[in-house]
């Protein structure tokens, strides 16, 4: 399944990826902490949600619950595939120059990607090893 949420459907699923199974109103009160958002505005973007496969809505409560149907990681890689298509042709170097250039990381965040350019360089080399 493809993923393509529009920014405020992101933002909703940013909401139920930390609450867990919620209602509309539990999205919209924590929506409203944050930006000006309708509450109808709210449901008819989560039934659109639910038409397209982001989220699922169960029925059988009084109260409609939602559930998210796609991870942060499946959000996160579709978003950064257009992304990289798109802004950077493909350019994984273009990317992170950018990213680490413009924004800063911290001392943790900068441990984690050396750590995790080291797995990939010795993935990398052990590829080449068995060739």
């Amino acid at each position: 399944m493809e993923i393509k949420p529009t920014e405020s459907e992101l933002e909703i699923l940013q909401v139920i990826w930390k609450l867990g199974q919620c209602t509309v109103r539990d999205v919209h009160e924590e929506l409203i902490k944050s930006k000006d958002a309708g509450y109808t505005t709210t449901l008819k973007l989560m039934q659109i949600m639910a038409d397209k496969g982001l989220v699922e809505r169960d029925t059988n409560a009084k109260t409609h619950l939602y559930k998210a149907l796609v991870t942060r990681g499946q959000a996160q890689t579709s978003a950064l595939d257009k992304l990289m298509d798109t802004v950077f042709k493909g350019s994984t170097a273009d990317l992170v120059i950018q990213a680490l250039g413009k924004h800063r990381a911290s001392s943790d965040e900068i441990d984690a990607i050396k750590n995790y350019l080291r797995q990939f360089e010795s993935q990398e080399s052990r590829a080449r090893d068995q060739d």
